[in-house]
């Protein structure tokens, strides 16, 4: 991490390290459940590269420590209990997003650009909607949410968040702050019933631009969903257990990863050159 400058943030008795790199607009990059692989942190600075400012806090684990699966199994034995973060619970948001929203309101102090982006993936991907609840989010990216962890069929549909943080969210949405979201066609850890549920919370019955053997793009006035194509066959080979769509699923240019990744960098774009508008 010696390209970053890190630094401990608290708040309301939470103490946590992040790192940030970069000068533009604010974006909070969460990561996933391995922890903050190389992948995550190679993310960041692609984010960076394209005019970012990017704040990368540290949930668990070490810092841009490799992917281990001892250290998975480890991490998600210790969060299935943590008081911090909520597995299981279908409609109660994680007590960390709480500290992630201050974390939000400093970055949106020190970067200004009318708001900040949010970018959750797998264990924080749901994290978003709560964080949305927050006035300085206008650029809110799911990706591939996993919790609630999909046990029963409510399971999987749930979105994880609390009923007001929910309501919160979509009144910030009738208002005018979009969603994306990202996942892989046959992900099972972030199953097909959870995005349908976000349709019907946010949007109904989306458009469709594109369907191709790539992916299906989705938008709708709220809420944009990119599937890439992971299905038997697929020209790409992607596997069918394919999750992460922007760290370990990424394969750069002239791949459909690539081009979901292009739609976050616009998306962020639109949404704080919007926000400069007003």
């Amino acid at each position: 991490m010696h390209d970053f400058v890190g630094f401990d943030f608290s708040d309301d008795g939470l103490n946590r390290r992040v790192f940030h790199k970069g000068d533009g607009p604010a974006v909070i990059l969460m990561h996933e459940l391995p922890g903050m692989i190389p992948e995550c942190v190679d993310l960041a600075r692609r984010i960076v590269d394209a005019g970012f400012t990017v704040y990368l806090p540290l949930l668990f684990g070490k810092p841009d420590a490799p992917l281990s699966i001892p250290n998975t199994v480890a991490y998600t034995a210790q969060l299935c209990i943590s008081q911090e973060f909520y597995c299981f619970a279908k409609h109660q948001s994680s007590p960390i997003t709480n500290w992630l929203r201050a974390l939000c309101r400093e970055a949106h102090k020190n970067c200004g650009s009318g708001g900040v982006g949010v970018i959750g993936m797998c264990l924080t991907g749901g994290f978003v909607l709560s964080l949305m609840a927050n006035e300085s989010v206008i650029a809110p990216i799911v990706g591939q949410p996993s919790l609630p962890f999909g046990i029963t069929r409510s399971h999987k549909a749930a979105l994880g968040v609390s009923e007001q943080d929910l309501e919160a969210a979509k009144k910030r949405a009738d208002q005018g702050i979009p969603i994306l979201a990202l996942r892989f066609s046959e992900d099972k850890i972030s199953p097909s019933e959870r995005f349908e549920n976000l349709r019907r919370q946010f949007d109904g019955t989306p458009d469709v631009i594109e369907d191709s053997s790539e992916l299906c793009w989705q938008r709708g006035r709220i809420l944009e969903i990119i599937e890439i194509n992971s299905k038997p066959g697929n020209p790409y080979n992607i596997p069918q257990n394919a999750h992460p769509t922007l760290t370990l699923g990424y394969r750069g240019s002239d791949h459909p990863t690539h081009r979901a990744f292009q739609r976050v960098l616009e998306f962020l774009e639109e949404q704080f050159s919007r926000k400069s508008e007003v």
